[in-house]
């Protein structure tokens, strides 16, 4: 083989690399700053919750939020958990609340429980990309020695696993979940 034909060979190769270097920083923009999360991720305002679930279930919400934060740093995604509700004109911010929970069935005849979320994250008031979720559980192994709280925690538990893979790549539009 000639000596010339290897040096385009060799720069396509490089600028290859560098292209995907570059795609792979694209694809990660939200792991490199932080994101700021309500502490406790709120039921939506119109949302038809029984009331049964918001005052016995009362750590739905940070559950959510804190399982969203603990599985996006394994993402290297830095979520900073707030008191309060962070303005979306202010740096990074994901935007989350609960917008539906059912609780059917319990633990003698069975399990029947779902929650759906509604999501966006926003960039110094900018909207990058919103979501929708939604999991069910009938309460796994054991489920007849859990509570129905228990259960919707695993529901919320998954969740937050799935809002932390959409923040390593957002995609608008998304549904994630069941």
């Amino acid at each position: 083989m000639p000596k010339n034909t290897l040096l385009p060979t060799v720069k396509t190769v490089a600028l290859s690399v560098v292209a995907v270097a570059g795609l792979l920083a694209g694809s990660m923009a939200y792991a490199d700053g932080q994101i700021s999360l309500v502490q406790s991720a709120p039921y939506s305002e119109d949302s038809d919750v029984r009331k049964k679930i918001t005052t016995e279930c009362t750590t739905l919400g940070s559950k959510l939020s804190k399982f969203t934060q603990s599985y996006a740093k394994k993402k290297g995604v830095s979520i900073e958990l707030s008191d309060s509700a962070a303005t979306a004109d202010s740096g990074r911010v994901l935007q989350l609340e609960i917008t539906d929970a059912v609780s059917s069935g319990n633990a003698f005849i069975g399990h029947r429980k779902f929650v759906s979320i509604q999501g966006s994250l926003w960039e110094n008031g900018e909207k990058i990309a919103s979501f929708d979720g939604q999991r069910g559980s009938g309460g796994g192994v054991l489920a007849g020695y859990k509570s129905s709280c228990s259960v919707l925690g695993r529901c919320v538990k998954a969740l937050g696993k799935d809002v932390a893979n959409w923040l390593a790549n957002p995609e608008d539009g998304a549904e994630l979940g069941d």
